[in-house]
């Protein structure tokens, strides 16, 4: 399967939200968008310019965008939040909690620019928390999509899903290598199909586990490569299959190893198979400004690092 995995080219995540907001708006009359100041990093440009009357401009007011889109659903509408992953959350998380998730608001937050690979921007803009802070809310979906096209995919399917939403994702340019199809809320997806170590991963480092499973197969190791694109609700089925043919596990992600994606695999682990699991994130730590593709190196969520968790958690055995 690894094998039959194709680059179509490369696009930022950011770009798959900017179209898959504006297709889907054009299927449902409901669609609002709102930003903080954000329209052109969020890639709303195209939206502004067919649905002028659907997008509000909140200003560098993130919390009250918030009231504003909980306020909207009672109408009926469907409001897509847009700003960064740092000001969709940390700033704002009193009145997501209160507003939206207490009350059940079908509020879409959308945040880009999440994780180390912001860049150059630095520590005070890298939220490395955000994963965390959002599933913990009750009653939140958590979706962290891999590529353009899946961006774009679950843009379009949390239009049609019920309650409130947490759409992940970021500004570098990645590899394309998922078809639109292949997207399902809460269903995981499987890349390819082993016996020696399950990789679980999420947002641009599926990429990155895809390259380290091509080592790993090199040198004869046989894997399970997994992308949990929706971290909440977990898909706890397809976890649970793996990780018990594995007998051990590896969690990837641009996030904090506490609280985010490698927590989730760990407790239904806990819970059903425990098995040695090693994590692939940043440990505890702030980022820093510096090159996307440098700073997943220098803090450990590169190829290289996959591959040596992989071994690791096999030796575990």
């Amino acid at each position: 399967m690894l094998n039959e995995i194709q680059v179509s080219g490369n696009k930022d995540t950011r770009s798959g939200f900017g179209d898959g907001i504006l297709e889907a708006a054009r299927k449902n009359p409901n669609i609002v968008a709102l930003t903080a100041d954000l329209a052109g990093s969020l890639k709303l440009n195209g939206f502004i310019k067919e649905f002028p009357e659907r997008f509000i401009q909140c200003g560098i007011a993130e919390a009250n965008m918030m009231g504003i889109a909980a306020g909207l659903t009672i109408g009926g509408k469907i409001p897509y939040t847009t700003t960064f992953a740092n000001f969709s959350t940390g700033r704002v998380y009193d009145q997501i909690r209160q507003s939206i998730a207490y009350s059940g608001k079908n509020v879409k937050i959308c945040a880009s620019h999440a994780g180390l690979t912001l860049g150059e921007d630095g520590a005070t803009h890298q939220i490395l928390e955000d994963i965390g802070l959002m599933k913990m809310l009750p009653g939140m979906t958590v979706i962290v999509p891999a590529d353009y096209n899946q961006t774009k995919a679950a843009t379009m399917a949390i239009a049609n899903y019920e309650g409130p939403v947490y759409l992940r994702f970021g500004r570098p340019v990645w590899p394309i290598f998922t078809k639109e199809s292949d997207f399902v809320i809460g269903k995981a997806q499987q890349f390819s199909t082993g016996s020696d170590v399950s990789i679980f991963a999420c947002g641009h480092l599926v990429w990155k586990a895809i390259e380290a499973a091509k080592i790993l197969q090199e040198k004869g190791i046989s894997v399970d490569l997994i992308n949990i694109h929706t971290i909440k609700p977990l898909d706890d089925a397809a976890v649970i299959a793996s990780i018990s043919k594995t007998k051990c596990a590896v969690t990837a992600e641009e996030h904090n190893i506490i609280g985010g994606l490698g927590d989730s695999i760990a407790q239904a682990a806990a819970k059903h198979c425990p098995v040695p699991i090693e994590y692939v994130g940043t440990n505890d730590t702030f980022g820093e400004s510096g090159k996307p593709t440098e700073l997943l190196t220098k803090y450990g969520l590169d190829t290289v690092n996959i591959v040596a968790a992989a071994e690791k958690a096999i030796s575990r055995k």
